[in-house]
Order: C-alpha cells, then sequence, then structure tokens
C-alpha cells in the first residue's frame, strides 16, 4: 500500500562514510531505521550513505564501497549519521580536513547529529561535542580525554543524547541508539516492530560498563546478582544501601565493592536507574496516576519522579507517555 499524499515524507538520514569506515557501524543505520514501517508498510525513513571521495571508501573490513551521494546530502539530512571510523591517533590534527570541514558545515541547524563507535572523535574534532555529554567505545575513552577535555565524557553508557547531539558506544550500540531514535520519533510501537524484524532486543539493560574488560569475581563468590533481582522485584519498598548489604550478608563495604564492580555502577545509581526504568514502563503500557507510577516506582511522590525523568530525559512523565505510548 503507498502512502497518501497528505502524509509526512520521510525523515532523511545521510550517513558519513569516512575512510576508513567501519563497515558494521555504517550498515546499521540502513537496516534498523530502514525496519521502522507503519503498519501498512509506509517507511518512516529514508537513509542513504553519502562519502567525500565519488571513487570509493575503503572499510575496515578488507573492501571498498562507492557510496550514490556526495557530502552535498548532508544539506538536505534531517539526521546525519558518522560511523566509527579507525580510531586516531594522540593528536588532532587531520582527523577533520577541510574538505570535510566544508561538508560539516552544510548540515542544517535544526538537524539531529549522530555518531556510532568512534565517529565521535570526529565529531570531537569537529568542535560538536564542546561542553556536552558524549560517549564512545570503551577501549578509546582514555585516548578521547586526552583529546578532548571540553567533552563530558561518560563511557558506561550505551549511547548519550544532549540536545540534537546523540552519541553512540561501540559497534552495536548503534542498533541500541538507533532503536532510541525510533522510540522519540514514532513511539514504542513502531520502534518494537523494528527490533522485532532485527531480531534483537527493544531495550538492552544495563549500559557499556558490562562489556568493559574488568577482573572477574571470585569463583566462589555468590555476588550480588540475587540480590539485584531480589530489588526489582521489589522497587515499591524503601531499598537503601544497608538494606541490600544485609540482603546479601555482606558488609556495606563488601557488597558495594562487589557491586560496582560486577555492574560498574554504585548501587544507588544502579537503584534508581531500575526505578526510572519501571516508572518509564508503567507509564507507556498503564493508565495509573503520576502519583501511582512514582509509588510503584519506589521514586516516592509525583514531584521526585518528575524531576528525575526531567534529569534524565529532558520531559517529565505525562509528556513522556503522550510521546511513547504504544498505540
Amino acid at each position: 500500500m503507498t502512502a497518501t499524499t497528505d502524509e509526512p515524507a520521510a525523515h532523511r538520514v545521510a550517513v558519513l562514510a569516512l575512510e576508513p569506515v567501519v563497515g558494521f557501524d555504517m550498515t546499521i543505520p540502513s537496516m534498523v531505521l530502514g525496519a521502522a514501517l507503519t503498519e501498512d508498510g509506509t517507511p518512516r525513513y529514508r537513509v542513504d550513505v553519502c562519502g567525500l571521495d565519488p571513487t570509493g571508501i575503503r572499510s575496515t573490513a578488507g573492501y571498498t564501497i562507492v557510496t550514490d551521494h556526495g557530502p552535498e546530502l548532508l544539506a538536505t539530512a534531517d539526521t546525519v549519521i558518522v560511523p566509527g571510523t579507525r580510531a586516531p591517533g594522540p593528536r588532532v590534527e587531520g582527523i577533520v580536513s577541510p574538505e570535510l570541514a566544508a561538508a560539516l558545515a552544510t548540515i542544517r541547524p535544526d538537524a539531529r547529529i549522530m555518531s556510532i563507535c568512534t565517529g565521535a572523535f570526529v565529531l570531537g574534532a569537529a568542535g560538536l561535542l564542546d561542553g556536552r555529554r558524549a560517549t564512545t567505545h570503551w577501549a578509546f575513552a582514555d585516548a578521547f580525554r586526552a583529546m578532548f577535555p571540553a567533552v563530558h565524557l561518560d563511557e558506561n553508557l550505551l549511547f548519550v543524547e544532549d540536545g540534537n547531539i546523540c552519541t553512540a558506544a561501540g559497534l552495536a550500540a548503534g542498533i541500541d541508539v538507533c532503536l532510541h531514535i525510533i522510540r522519540a520519533d514514532h513511539g514504542s510501537e513502531i520502534a518494537n516492530r523494528a527490533a522485532r524484524y532485527c531480531v534483537v532486543p527493544p531495550w538492552r539493560e544495563g549500559g557499556q560498563s558490562q562489556f568493559i574488560e574488568r577482573q572477574v569475581p571470585d569463583p566462589g563468590s555468590d555476588g550480588t546478582a540475587p540480590t539485584r533481582a531480589w530489588a526489582l522485584r521489589h522497587l515499591e519498598r524503601e531499598l537503601d544501601l544497608n538494606t541490600m548489604a544485609a540482603h546479601a550478608r555482606m558488609s556495606v563495604r563488601t557488597f558495594t565493592r562487589r557491586f560496582k564492580a560486577e555492574t560498574g555502577l554504585a548501587p544507588g545509581a544502579w537503584l534508581l536507574r531500575q526505578r526510572l526504568r519501571h516508572a518509564k514502563r508503567l507509564l507507556e503500557t498503564t493508565d495509573l496516576s503520576v502519583d501511582a507510577v512514582a509509588h510503584a516506582s519506589g521514586i516516592g511522590t509525583a514531584a521526585s519522579l518528575r524531576h528525575h525523568m526531567r534529569g534524565e530525559l529532558g520531559v517529565p512523565p505525562l509528556a513522556y507517555r503522550k510521546t511513547f505510548r504504544a498505540g
């Protein structure tokens, strides 16, 4: 079935492949955003790949691609995505050539700009991330901080949205951020259908910290997983650090150390994240009042829930419900 004439045009996405491009990163937007369809099969996004060199762009996977578009596509795009490129060395010089700088300067002021993996280095070198929160592949976090001290980097997250700029962590985190923008643009129903088509979870629990190399806990340790599972079943309770440590039969100091080693987060930060996630789920799937959602998720009052959701997402609960409520 074709789209009716009064339907809005598909959101135009330009994927800017920079040599040597990470092939996996480059294909994520076309695959995931391309799966965002209405019930009648109307595409919500038109995704095209563009490059600076019309003769071909080498990839890190041993092949060369020839794009259908040049950098002129950036000027008409609603969203511009920079996939990963080979992680640069310790110097900024050369990351943004005059040709690339001129191309980036044509991006519309109201366009969304995204990076996947080491594509964040390009945005950082262009000055687009100064004073903003961002993320990149955890393996290159130290190099990124050394090169761009004005950027507030958090390598523990799968993706970060700061204003009109989104940065995704390493490789497959590009899938997470693409699903996120589908949800933000068109709601949970279309995002969930896209995830099912791509055979990926619509939302991954935890952050990039779960994939960071860290010392493996002692084989004989029971760990904090049972307490985390118990806490998730009782989010409405008043769960403080002492209560969780007592459930795990550990001292507060030992519990805190093991918890952070296993999750990458302090217990309080992890608990708040789970409560907010549960609150968002209730806002999406139930008609409970904001007060009831705040109580059921353990956040307490509607005022507290509004405070945390504004800080985390930039929107109050009712606005979130209106945006993401399925259907």
